[in-house]
């Protein structure tokens, strides 16, 4: 069997915990051998969803915390004051290196600042990129960053384009993956302030499979696979990308259902139709990775349900294979190198 990859979740974080968030552990243990899921949270209410189910007990354990961060909470209050929670023990246990990651669908606020206070940058990364995967017409996109960091800086996105184009590679098996970065146009002169400072400097790393500027309307096309902005940018994208997704589904299941015709001819469409929308179901991809960090640490939605939650978890088992912190920082130190070598001569 392989490496077993210890896995923390937070069992009280989300919309619908701790039902959902336990069974996606469950279904995680069940369908994986070599995953072992740790549940921070209240014992008791972890017990009680744990006892509707048959599964490996060997592989979940319960570390018991008395206090939970509740998502309207100032963050950084709510770190400091809140040592026994369900999110700050969960880190804690990836900075000591109890666990491999950390997953919550709990407060996004406090898991990033946690994420950084906590278990810590990656030497040299300026910041840390919050990188979600969405469904593009051909596969998937990684999109960095989605609300990490509103006020960023060139520097910022061109170590975003390395980290995002590092994973997609290693994780999803892409080679030389297309990385664009957000505009209004696809002109190299169009832009605000940051994309036309940020252009030139991914337009000149030579390590990039750069392609120039995307517009919103060509990434669900699947035009790159690396998709580079602002968290500002990157929270309206994602948001809006659900938006639409979730009332196409709406609005294409009630005109199905309308009358007896298209109720038959749902009935010859339907499999195509599945697969389709399957697709495009952003919880088949589970959550977005805090890259740049010295452990991982997956943000997953807080409406998340248990198959999201599953997905999420696994993607800890493929960041670890891959060794993708490790790969980021053997990046980020070759091109320091590289640019104290520029900088002597």
């Amino acid at each position: 069997m392989e490496d077993v990859v210890r896995v923390v979740v937070d069992a009280m974080g989300g919309d619908n915990a701790p039902e959902e968030i336990v069974k996606g552990a469950v279904q995680a243990v069940i369908h994986h051998e070599n995953i072992h899921v740790i549940l921070t949270g209240y014992r008791e209410a972890i017990e009680k969803e744990l006892a509707k189910y048959t599964y490996p007990s060997d592989r979940i354990e319960i570390v018991h915390t008395s206090m939970v961060i509740e998502t309207a909470e100032p963050p950084v209050a709510a770190i400091r004051t809140k040592k026994d929670s369900s999110i700050v023990v969960g880190l804690m246990m990836v900075r000591r290196g109890e666990a491999d990651a950390f997953v919550s669908a709990g407060s996004s606020g406090a898991i990033l600042v946690g994420g950084q206070a906590i278990v810590g940058r990656i030497r040299g990364i300026e910041r840390p990129a919050l990188a979600p995967l969405i469904p593009t017409k051909d596969g998937v996109a990684l999109l960095i960053d989605c609300g990490a960091n509103v006020d960023a800086r060139s520097s910022h996105l061109v170590q975003f384009a390395r980290m995002g184009s590092i994973y997609m590679e290693n994780v999803m098996g892409i080679a030389k993956p297309r990385v664009g970065i957000v505009n209004i146009g696809a002109e190299e002169e169009k832009g605000n302030a940051l994309v036309k400072e940020t252009f030139p400097l991914l337009k000149a790393c030579e390590d990039l499979n750069f392609t120039g500027s995307i517009e919103a309307r060509d990434i669900p096309g699947g035009a790159c696979d690396v998709i580079v902005c602002e968290a500002f940018v990157g929270n309206v994208i994602l948001k809006l990308y659900e938006g639409v997704g979730a009332t196409l589904v709406s609005k294409i299941k009630g005109s199905m259902m309308g009358s007896l015709r298209t109720k038959l001819g749902a009935l010859l469409v339907k499999p195509a139709l599945k697969k389709t929308l399957k697709s495009f179901d952003a919880t088949e991809y589970g959550g977005a990775p805090l890259l740049g960090l010295k452990g991982l640490v997956v943000k997953t939605h807080g409406s998340s349900k248990a198959k999201e939650v599953e997905n999420s978890i696994y993607q800890c088992v493929q960041f670890k294979q891959q060794r993708i912190n490790e790969k980021i920082l053997e990046h980020i130190r070759v091109d320091g190198d590289h640019q104290e070598n520029k900088t002597e001569k």
